[in-house]
């Protein structure tokens, strides 16, 4: 299976990815979690062939540019980048498929613009991170704070070994998971590599939607949507949360597999098994 780098122009910066499959198959964008980055779907970019899958590196993820100083990575940020990331490859419309944070970006990207939107495949997240009303002061407070202090020197890791090691911990991913995006996600720094993502990805975001406006959204997901959720749940989205997400979907399927986090990478075969033929529908 052969997997090239591509680039796209946008308005936020440069926008790098990684493209494989079919030139004449099904249209997919895929877009990673949170500081992950392209690689993350090279897994199951193995076994979806069919398709004309094009995975993105989000804003100051893997080898896309930062945002530019002062700026904020918001929902807003991210979604514009899908949509100009399409544009430049001439997809009227495409198919959507996200992981964890790119899910939930998916899922508002399908609520926001259903004209370009024609499939969704969300895995490990639907719709985004919500808060709460009384915590709007308190976040607003931190996240500004945050934003203003200085900044910490990057790590510098002599070789990926340490780095490789990190992400298995952090996040339950086998070696060789951890490894493809360990690999997009350093660049060369002196004589070792530092982490190539933005830190300010870090930083608290400074409002977040509530669960109600969170619910509206994906009632208002108007294409076929596969959800997948791996057991057990994760805690940022609890088991009955995420049912009741899950539930709201106009033309919804949800799927429950065994598995870690980033199943979409360490069982690629069972996830390809449930999503490929819904993908190329």
């Amino acid at each position: 299976m052969s997997v090239q780098e591509v680039v796209f122009a946008s308005r936020l910066g440069r926008l790098a990815g990684l493209r494989s499959g079919s030139p004449q198959g099904p249209r997919v964008l895929a877009l990673h979690g949170w500081l992950d980055n392209a690689a993350s779907f090279i897994p199951l970019a193995d076994t979806l062939t069919a398709l004309d899958l094009v995975m993105l590196d989000l804003p100051g993820h893997g080898r896309s540019a930062h945002l530019g100083p002062g700026a904020e990575y918001t929902l807003s940020v991210s979604l514009n980048a899908v949509l100009d990331a399409a544009d430049a490859l001439g997809w009227e419309r495409f198919a959507l498929l996200g992981h964890s944070m790119g899910a939930g970006i998916a899922s508002v990207l399908a609520a926001a613009a259903p004209q370009r939107v024609q499939r969704l495949v969300a895995i490990e997240a639907l719709g985004a991170l919500a808060d709460t009303v009384e915590h709007s002061t308190t976040r607003l407070r931190d996240g500004l704070a945050a934003q203003r202090s200085a900044s910490r020197p990057l790590r510098v890791f002599p070789d990926l070994a340490a780095p490789i090691r990190a992400r298995v911990l952090a996040n339950q991913l086998s070696e060789a998971s951890a490894r493809l995006l360990v690999e997009r996600g350093v660049r060369m720094e002196g004589d070792g590599f530092v982490w190539s993502s933005d830190p300010r990805l870090m930083l608290p975001s400074l409002h977040r939607l509530t669960e109600a406006q969170v619910r509206q959204l994906i009632t208002g997901i108007e294409c076929p949507t596969q959800v997948v959720y791996a057991s057990p749940a994760q805690p940022y989205l609890p088991e009955a949360l995420r049912n009741e997400r899950a539930a709201l979907l106009p033309r919804g399927e949800l799927v429950v597999l065994p598995g870690s986090h980033h199943l979409h990478m360490d069982t690629p075969a069972a996830v390809a098994a449930v999503i490929g033929d819904f993908l190329s529908g």
